[in-house]
């Protein structure tokens, strides 16, 4: 899901879970989308989407838990059911839903899944929602050039991460597209490329450690 260069959509034909998502969208809804390992799921998790869901005026948010990150090794990510059963945890309200559709789909990479749900919702106005800290390493992921390009995406601050992500490549390269805060409740609706980074109180929750604190523990 996040290898830097361009991508290939990865076809849906021939795998029946593609035709069961798990969940259903009208069309006009305003969606954000959150993907992630959630290795595990976490406060901060939760944070980022809940600022998303007021902030950008959306009507759902769903939970995108990837099969496995590309640029972690495999040995460091829990199984998907339990990660799922995580973000669970977390994900509060009925805005809120957890999907394991990039499994279903067979897709590795956050282009391919746009573009996919992209074209089994025709009318939902779909926004890609990251932490601060993605957006620092956006640049690394497969097609991330493509995904600015294809829906419109929301940044919300992280600890640590707002230099990093402000100087990014991605920053520097869609400059132009930024939108000023003010603007987030209409992010949806703008046209491609656009992107809109918010501040807030931080919460520092991190995957990274809650799983040193459980090895040690």
């Amino acid at each position: 899901m996040w290898f830097a260069g361009p991508a290939r959509l990865v076809p849906e034909a021939g795998r029946p879970s593609a035709h069961r998502l798990g969940f259903h969208l009208e069309p006009g809804m305003r969606v954000g989308l959150f993907g992630g390992s959630f290795n595990p799921a976490h406060e901060g998790h939760a944070h980022v989407a809940e600022t998303a869901l007021h902030r950008l005026n959306l009507d759902k948010v769903i939970w995108l838990v990837s099969p496995q990150n590309p640029l972690k090794s495999s040995r460091e990510t829990r199984p998907l059911a339990e990660r799922m059963d995580e973000a669970r945890r977390w994900a509060r309200g009925s805005s809120m839903i957890v999907s394991d559709a990039e499994t279903r789909l067979g897709s590795q990479y956050t282009i391919d899944t746009l573009r996919v749900l992209k074209a089994r919702f025709p009318g939902v106005k779909f926004v890609w929602v990251m932490g601060a800290d993605s957006l620092a390493t956006f640049h690394r992921w497969r097609g991330w050039t493509q995904i600015m390009r294809e829906v419109p995406v929301a940044v919300i601050s992280r600890p640590w991460a707002a230099l990093k992500a402000r100087t990014s490549p991605a920053a520097r390269r869609f400059a132009f597209a930024r939108r000023p805060a003010s603007a987030a409740a209409t992010i949806a609706d703008a046209d491609v490329p656009a992107w809109v980074y918010l501040t807030g109180p931080l919460n520092f929750a991190s995957s990274t450690a809650l799983r040193a604190r459980q090895t040690k523990g």
